[in-house]
């Protein structure tokens, strides 16, 4: 029986959908540093995980058995994709299914800043009546600049305009305005337009640092910071500073450069007990219904993947589904090189077979085809595809039915 080890306390569907695809599932709460990772890889066929496990290069070569990770989460840069991709691992996550609960705090903070909501909140709680308009707002009719207009920032273009805002944006690629969003040429443009500045971008190495003391200095004063994407953005301590001297009205920070491992954990910050500032652990897409959607989504990925080889929607293998099918399955992750799929043929010719289905793809160095077989595959058809030069996995699936 397959072995799968989900980490991170993943929402129980996803042990109901993987047990359900013949797998013997064991669940951990929290995350496992590099080495704990490797001993406990021991035997594992698929790993999840969410934003804590590191699974970098050593931990793939350690286990080279292993066969997908899932990450149950939209980020992946936590993975080690080139070099899983390398060793045929293949990795899966979930770009959309926390998209509307990430949003929604989004919502919510900023309304919550806009109105100083945590100030009041605190002063009642502590026995002070401070009923005041003083420094309260309205958000409609008060401009959100979008840095990072993807999946979770143009919904919140949609949901911000609803609220009679003015949404401006700014993204590296060229995106589809939607609603009455406008896009802006640059980075400072937007920060010049905007009244409340919102980041969603992504964790690629590129976006170390973007955010800091320059970038703060040209927000218009008295506006309002939030980060809800990756905590090495921003320059906490440059954020600090301008929150106190007042340039910076409020600030919300769902994600920190460094966080605790287990929940529980003690947790510092500079941004601690300051005025009109929401500091929440992560947790952007931590809603019951959110986090069950992505376990049953990256499950069924995973099980997909082991089932029958589809790869659709992996972030770092060739994207190939093929349907249909009552013999037997191989494929075949390959250096993408002219005349691979012309060697599997033949080699499954000259073992007296014929190809029911087969279909390939590509993705810069590496090729994916999975291939249908009219009968079972003899053992030395399967070490002649393995002996191919450019072969960097093969995997099978028997009596295959859909």
């Amino acid at each position: 029986m397959p072995r799968a080890l989900l980490l991170e306390n993943i929402d129980p569907v996803a042990v109901e959908v993987l047990g359900n695809a013949g797998y013997e599932v064991e669940s951990v709460r929290g995350a496992l540093d590099e080495g704990d990772l490797v001993a406990a890889l021991d035997g594992v066929d698929v790993l999840g995980i969410r934003s804590k496990t590191q699974v970098t290069a050593e931990v793939l070569r350690r286990r080279p058995d292993l066969k997908a990770v899932g990450a149950f989460c939209i980020g992946t840069n936590q993975i080690d994709l080139a070099t899983a991709a390398g060793t045929g691992v293949a990795v899966f996550n979930a770009p959309y299914s926390n998209t509307r609960s990430v949003v929604e705090l989004a919502i919510a903070e900023i309304i919550s800043l806009a109105r100083r909501l945590l100030d009041r909140d605190r002063a009642l709680h502590s026995g002070t009546w401070d009923k005041s308009a003083s420094g309260s707002h309205e958000v409609r009719g008060r401009t959100l600049g979008i840095v990072g207009y993807g999946n979770i920032g143009s919904q919140l273009s949609v949901l911000a305009e609803a609220l009679g805002m003015r949404v401006v944006f700014y993204d590296l690629e060229e995106k589809l305005a939607l609603g009455n969003a406008e896009s802006c040429s640059s980075l400072d443009e937007l920060l010049e337009r905007a009244e409340a500045v919102t980041l969603h971008v992504d964790g690629r190495g590129g976006n170390a640092g973007l955010f800091g003391a320059e970038q703060f200095a040209k927000m218009r004063p008295r506006s309002l910071f939030l980060n809800l994407s990756r905590g090495f953005v921003v320059d906490h301590e440059a954020l600090r500073d301008h929150i106190l001297s007042g340039h910076i009205a409020g600030a919300a920070v769902d994600v920190f450069p460094d966080e605790p491992r287990e929940q529980g954990d003690p947790f510092t910050s500079v941004l601690r007990g300051l005025p009109n500032v929401i500091l929440t652990p992560h947790v952007g897409g931590s809603t019951q219904e959110a986090q069950y959607d992505i376990g049953r989504f990256v499950a069924g990925k995973l099980a997909d993947y082991s089932r029958a080889g589809t790869t659709t929607l992996s972030v770092n293998l060739p994207t190939v589904a093929l349907h249909g099918g009552s013999g037997e399955r191989f494929a075949v992750l390959h250096r993408n090189v002219p005349g691979v799929l012309a060697r599997v043929d033949a080699l499954v010719g000259e073992h007296g077979l014929n190809v029911d289905g087969q279909v390939l793809a590509t993705r810069g160095e590496l090729g994916y085809v999975l291939t249908d077989v009219n009968a079972v595959m003899p053992d030395d058809l399967l070490t002649a595809l393995r002996a191919l030069p450019e072969t960097i996995r093969l995997t099978t699936f028997a009596h295959r039915r859909d």
